[in-house]
């Protein structure tokens, strides 16, 4: 399953910072509540950006936090090379290719985010996952995921599709994009809110919350 993603995303790298937004049909509201819940005293705070990709949450972190330093992870190197261009030569980002579950860190982490990536692990790793952000937290962190959560029935989750496909469809996007996105979808492992909510309780963490959500786009807020 792994590497069916990485080559999805590896195919997808060279124009899907073009689409990715028109893709979310929630996007700024998506994205801006993962930036605002991501609380933070300092002012030159360590981020760990986990499934960085071509670096858009990134950029909005260090939009609200210029002092910031970021490490970027993702397994498709093809998608950090999109954000090596973003961000040139920018002295306060660090790059690693890696699985970003197994990858062992070297520092503890003031916040630690993530957008649409961690629904691809099957729920067993989602949870050893959790476990690991809390233990890369420094107190008082703050773990910040902007993902996917199921419908709570089967019902549900036709309906958030199809909603989705419904909104897609009406943008300017070339139907071989929404093929395309279709087809990564199919990878997707979604699990439901209620779930990724104990999950994170179970993790550790003191306070757990759904902050916003749109369907299936869910942000959720964890504090260690």
């Amino acid at each position: 399953m792994e590497n069916n993603v990485k080559m999805q995303f590896d195919q997808a790298a060279p124009s899907y910072d073009d689409k990715h937004g028109k893709l979310i049909p929630c996007y700024d509201d998506f994205y801006g509540a993962a930036v605002t819940w991501t609380e933070l005293a300092n002012d030159a705070p360590y981020i760990l950006d986990l499934g960085a990709g071509t670096g858009r949450l990134s950029a909005m972190m260090l939009d609200k936090y210029p002092g910031a330093h970021i490490t970027l992870v993702d397994f498709s190197e093809d998608m950090l090379q999109k954000a090596k261009a973003r961000f040139g030569d920018h002295p306060n980002l660090e790059y690693i290719a890696a699985d970003y579950l197994t990858h062992e860190f070297e520092r503890n982490y003031c916040a630690v985010v993530s957008s649409l990536s961690i629904h691809h692990l099957t729920h067993e790793d989602k949870q050893v996952l959790f476990r690991k952000i809390r233990s890369l937290l420094k107190p008082g962190g703050v773990f910040v995921n902007a993902d996917q959560a199921a419908g709570s029935s089967p019902a549900f989750a036709a309906e958030f599709k199809r909603l989705w496909l419904e909104a897609v469809t009406a943008t300017d996007l070339e139907p071989e994009d929404i093929e395309a996105s279709k087809k990564r979808r199919l990878l997707d492992i979604d699990a439901t809110l209620t779930d990724q909510l104990q999950w994170m309780r179970d993790a550790g963490f003191s306070e757990v919350d759904c902050v916003y959500r749109n369907r299936e786009f869910t942000v959720f807020v964890a504090r260690a």
